[in-house]
């Protein structure tokens, strides 16, 4: 009797062994991730590595597949081609990087915005008043403002809907060369999740599963700042299969589908984005995403103080005060969108956070004096 308990312990803790190890994803080996040495490799934009450039130009598909463990897609009815869906706020830079990152790669880009935020307060649509700045990338752009509204008080439910309607509302309703066709790509993602240009190409050439984690190297305030842990777990890419593709909620989230098959249609590309979070030019957006935050309990006073979001962009400290978050400097940081690279100048703020104003574009040289004498009088008030 004892053996027979025994033998069923040792069985049970095996079992359990093995479903952690498959189940967290950094005991697992990375069979699908990009290497540093063809992470570098950014098309036309002007290549860091010539040796990846190279490689990548020559490779056949199968030769460009098989690092990943992936067959080459056979195309069943001419080229396949990318629809990149995201949601845009008020992230215009955001908008100029990533079309100007992937528009080589990419055949569509689907845009969605709502003349409200993810909490129901309403908001200009600042792509429609800024579509001029956009006009090299007009015929690759559908644009699309939400005609439908939820009504729920739920943030979530908001998201949900807004990020569905980036596939409901405007997928099935393409037609001429725009229509969508059985097995061509899309992918889901914030405007800040931007693929690696050399991701789009495996996700043209190669048959990935049908649940694709696009693995991000996880950035906050900019690329000098890169957060210490897993890579951040989003974009998802998919393909279209009509009536069963999967909606971008469930496919972000990990739902949908049939739940037993849904572990067996899974894979993480590791190393296949950037995601640089609360990256902003401007000190008011970020206020302005506080505002319009899912997670309502971050839109408070004391997080919306200029002086604690200086001191936290330039320190690299979380803008929440959450203990476990934390961020490791990156000096000089190369592995960034190309497009930044070429404009130095111009995203400063993204390669360089430590002037005194952070390099916020609206913190002027007087807001920094009343900082200096609103603390230099609470440090005499704490004297008294």
């Amino acid at each position: 009797m004892p053996t027979r308990r025994l033998t069923r312990f040792i069985t049970l803790a095996a079992l359990a062994l093995i479903t952690i190890a498959f189940f967290y994803s950094p005991l697992t080996p990375r069979r699908h991730q990009i290497p540093t040495s063809h992470s570098t490799w950014q098309a036309e934009l002007g290549p860091i590595d010539n040796k990846a450039t190279s490689y990548i130009a020559e490779a056949t598909p199968a030769e460009l597949c098989a690092p990943y463990h992936w067959e080459p897609h056979t195309p069943k009815d001419g080229k396949r081609k990318i629809y990149d869906l995201f949601l845009i706020n008020d992230e215009l830079n955001w908008l100029e990087i990533r079309l100007s990152t992937l528009s080589k790669q990419v055949d569509y880009f689907v845009v969605v915005e709502s003349p409200k935020t993810f909490t129901g307060l309403d908001k200009p649509l600042h792509l429609k008043e800024n579509w001029d700045r956009f006009a090299p990338f007009h015929s690759q752009i559908i644009h699309h403002v939400l005609d439908s509204d939820l009504n729920s008080t739920v943030a979530w439910d908001h998201e949900d809907l807004q990020r569905n309607a980036m596939f409901d509302q405007v997928i099935p309703f393409l037609e001429g060369p725009k229509a969508i066709k059985a097995d061509d790509v899309l992918i889901i993602s914030d405007i800040d999740e931007i693929p690696r240009p050399l991701t789009a190409t495996l996700l043209r050439t190669c048959a990935f599963p049908r649940r694709l984690t696009l693995r991000s190297k996880f950035y906050y305030y900019s690329f000098q700042w890169e957060h210490r842990g897993p890579e951040w777990q989003h974009p998802q890419a998919t393909f279209y299969t009509g009536e069963t593709t999967l909606s971008p909620s469930n496919l972000r989230s990990g739902r949908g589908g049939n739940p037993l098959t849904r572990i067996g249609e899974s894979a993480d590309l590791w190393n296949a984005a950037w995601h640089c979070s609360s990256c902003f030019s401007h000190i008011s957006t970020l206020l302005n995403k506080l505002a319009s935050f899912s997670h309502a309990e971050y839109n408070q006073e004391k997080y919306r103080a200029k002086a604690g979001i200086l001191r936290r962009v330039r320190n690299g400290l979380d803008l929440f005060d959450r203990y476990w978050q934390t961020y490791d400097r990156v000096e000089r940081n190369v592995d960034v969108p190309m497009y930044v690279m070429n404009n130095v100048t111009r995203f400063a703020y993204l390669l360089d956070r430590d002037p005194p104003n952070a390099n916020f574009e609206d913190v002027s040289e007087l807001d920094l004096s009343v900082q200096e004498i609103g603390e230099a009088q609470k440090k005499k008030g704490g004297k008294r």
